[in-house]
C-alpha cells in the first residue's frame, strides 16, 4: 500500500382504459291503438340499443435507464448493480470460481459508484486488503469527488477446491482500467493511476450464508 497522498495508487487492485356506450332508440307514430306489445301499423319497429367499446389503450411504457460511465465531466450514471449468479452459492470449484468473479464485481461497481456496501458483505472483517480497498474507495468518494475508470474485468479464474476444506482459495487475473479521481468537471485530484494487469490470491469460507472472502492478496 502506498500512502494517502495517493488515494488512487492504493485503490488499485486491479387510458386508462375508456368505455363508450352509445344507445339508440326509435319510436314511431300510431294511427290507431295498438295491442301493448306490438307495434302500430306502418310504423318503424324500435331499434335493438347498440353498443361499441373502444380498445383498451396500452399503457407508455417507462423508458430504461441509460448506463453512462464516470468521465471527466461528471460520475457514472444508471450503473448497473452486479447480479449474483445462483452457482455462486454451491459450495464447489464451480461456484468458488463463480463467488471469486462476482466478488470482483461487486469491487468494480464500489469503484464506479463510491458504494462498498455489497462488496463488504462478502468480505471477512479479518480480510484487511478487502478491508483496506473499502477505505481506499471511500477516501476517494469524499465530499464531491469521484472516479473515472477502474471498471475490473477478471478473464480467468481458477480454484483449488478440497471437499470438507475450511478454506479454500482461488486464482484470479484481474484486469483494471486506468483510475483518475476528479474533485470537480476536468480537475483531477491528482496523477492517474494506470492501468493494470494483475493476479489476486483469494481465501474464501463457506458457511451457512455462503461464501465469504476471508483474505485476498496480489500475486508478485
Amino acid at each position: 500500500m502506498t500512502s494517502r497522498s495517493s488515494i488512487a495508487g492504493r485503490l488499485r487492485l486491479s387510458a386508462i382504459s375508456c368505455l363508450a356506450v352509445s344507445a339508440l332508440a326509435l319510436s314511431g307514430c300510431s294511427n290507431g291503438d295498438a295491442p301493448p306489445g306490438e307495434p302500430s301499423a306502418g310504423a318503424p319497429s324500435s331499434a335493438s340499443p347498440s353498443a361499441s367499446v373502444t380498445p383498451s389503450a396500452s399503457p407508455t411504457p417507462k423508458p430504461t435507464p441509460v448506463y453512462k460511465p464516470a468521465d471527466a465531466q461528471s460520475r457514472a450514471q444508471n450503473v448497473p448493480v452486479p447480479v449474483k449468479p445462483a452457482l455462486a452459492d454451491k459450495n464447489s470449484k464451480e461456484g468458488l470460481e463463480a463467488f471469486s468473479k462476482y466478488w470482483f464485481q461487486t469491487l468494480s461497481y464500489a469503484y464506479e459508484t463510491g458504494d462498498t456496501a455489497l462488496m463488504e458483505s462478502m468480505s471477512g472483517p479479518n480480510c484487511r486488503f478487502c478491508n483496506s480497498l473499502r477505505d481506499n474507495i471511500n477516501n476517494a468518494w469524499q465530499g464531491k469527488n469521484w472516479i473515472a475508470g477502474g471498471k475490473i474485468q477478471t478473464p480467468s479464474v481458477r480454484a483449488k477446491f478440497s471437499p470438507g476444506g475450511k478454506s479454500q482459495q482461488a486464482t484470479v487475473q484481474v484486469i483494471q482500467q486506468e483510475i483518475s479521481i476528479y474533485k470537480a468537471a476536468g480537475v483531477l485530484s491528482q496523477a492517474a493511476t494506470k492501468a493494470s494487469n494483475t493476479g489476486s490470491q483469494a481465501v474464501a469460507t463457506f458457511d451457512s450464508t455462503g461464501w465469504v472472502i476471508a483474505d485476498l492478496g496480489l500475486i508478485r
